[in-house]
């Protein structure tokens, strides 16, 4: 029963974030919003809506653990699994404001979350101030996208164009919207820790995994399917702006419907998980750099890491006999031989592009 209830609460959180989605969409293009921002804002508000209701619910209810492992696990299924995947299936192209404005204010986002949970607590004021960081991106967006409206390109998901009727209908859908993820994250919460309690593993590592990969799902399909369909701009932008409004908005309204303690941090999250969040935002750089598309290669690579690091937190829950050497091996050769592969091959490029501006 309870893994059933885990499958309909994520069925009813997916329709909620998409209904809720299109009548955000449809009310923000009618009062005149670009294009642009609506993609990059309301879209991809819409598709961590899952993880804000699942982390909402979990803070609410006293659950931080999966509170914050669903946000952490979130942000790094997206880079890992979702542009891994999305890369094997057609190499990427990155915009290049993407790799000077996105990918540095996600590095920067995920450097300050482990900042503040040293403490081993994100407080309400860590709230407000990642809110804040978030707000102050919103409005960056805003005036970019006043400023360039010819450079908007199509979301897959912003509706087609409607001819112009009442708000009504627009604001129905967000109410409908909002209340199926509010009552696809509490079946969701409930399961989720049911099943935990069963397999003897902690809440945070199930929200580090089943649960993080569940709420993703809006992201997997909006990036998988502009990959296939050639919009591989989008499918990039989608994923990192996915974890900006994750660790903005999800993580910053946790700590602050969580009352005067905030969400506490578990020693487990902070020591390995975070540290793993901001070095996969930092290999981004590297990869996005070179050539500003990420190849098959590339994508293997992310696809691979997010493999092994789930195979880590299995054999971490389990006390596993094989966790010491898998570890050794991860850290001692495998991870610097890929700093050091990411390296070479940054530093190849940037002496190919120096090349080129003198010779022009």
């Amino acid at each position: 029963m309870s893994v059933l209830q885990f499958l309909a609460g994520l069925a009813i959180l997916i329709l909620g974030a998409e209904v809720l989605v299109r009548g955000a969409s449809r009310l923000s293009l009618s009062l005149g919003m670009p294009p642009l921002v609506v993609g990059l804002t309301v879209v991809a508000f819409g598709t961590s809506a899952p993880e804000l209701a699942i982390t909402l619910s979990g803070a609410i209810a006293g659950k931080t653990d999966l509170a914050l492992g669903n946000v952490v696990g979130s942000s790094i299924f997206n880079v890992l699994f979702i542009l891994g995947l999305s890369a094997l299936l057609a190499p990427l192209v990155v915009d290049r404001q993407l790799v000077r404005q996105e990918v540095p204010i996600m590095i920067a986002m995920s450097a300050l979350t482990l900042v503040l949970a040293l403490d081993r607590r994100i407080s309400a004021v860590d709230g407000a101030l990642l809110l804040g960081c978030l707000l102050a991106y919103i409005v960056l967006l805003y005036r970019q996208g006043r400023r360039a409206p010819a450079k908007e390109v199509a979301d897959p998901l912003l509706p087609p164009p409607q001819p112009k009727r009442g708000p009504l209908p627009d604001l129905a859908a967000i109410i409908i919207g909002l209340a199926m993820l509010v009552l696809g994250a509490r079946w969701l919460v409930d399961a989720a820790t049911h099943i935990a309690l069963r397999l003897g593993i902690s809440e945070a590592v199930v929200g580090l995994t089943i649960v993080a990969a569940g709420t993703s799902l809006p992201e997997v399909a909006t990036s998988v399917v502009a990959a296939l369909r050639g919009q591989r701009e989008i499918a990039v932008g989608n994923a990192l702006g996915s974890n900006i409004f994750n660790l903005g908005s999800v993580l910053g309204l946790g700590a602050l419907f969580a009352g005067s303690g905030g969400l506490p941090v578990a020693r487990s999250i902070l020591s390995f998980d975070l540290p793993v969040m901001l070095a996969v935002a930092l290999a981004c750089l590297p990869v996005l750099f070179t050539g500003h598309r990420i190849g098959r290669r590339e994508g293997a690579l992310f696809f691979g890491y997010y493999v092994a690091y789930t195979t880590w937190l299995v054999l971490y829950t389990k006390e596993h006999a094989a966790l010491d050497e898998f570890g050794l091996v991860m850290v001692v050769a495998v991870i610097p031989l890929t700093v050091a592969t990411l390296v070479v091959v940054s530093w190849r490029e940037w002496q190919a592009r120096r090349r080129a501006a003198g010779g022009s």
